[in-house]
């Protein structure tokens, strides 16, 4: 399977993945302030399996990351893969 691309489409607040031009998933986020909030992922049916909802979390995090901000995992599936991925943690809001 291709690498998807990955881009952010600030108009739709959403971190996009394309397979082959076509929209395969993507990651919705919510800023205030210097908190971004990840309260969604989704990837449709025909390209479940594949990794891309993996792939939208680590480059949401990375883009997070290189802005300075922190983040809200309210999305259980951005929570676990924190969770299992514990070089990220330093990224969750401390409120």
């Amino acid at each position: 399977m291709a690498k998807p691309t990955i881009t952010d489409n600030t108009e739709e607040h959403r971190y996009e993945a394309r397979l082959d031009g076509e929209l395969a998933g993507y990651l919705v986020y919510e800023q205030t302030g210097d908190v971004v909030d990840l309260p969604h992922t989704l990837v449709f049916p025909q390209y479940e399996g594949k990794g891309i909802a993996g792939r939208l979390v680590r480059h949401g995090l990375d883009d997070i990351r290189d802005r300075g901000l922190t983040v809200t995992p309210t999305c259980p599936y951005v929570d676990s893969w924190i969770r299992r991925h514990p070089d990220y943690a330093d990224l969750v809001h401390q409120s």
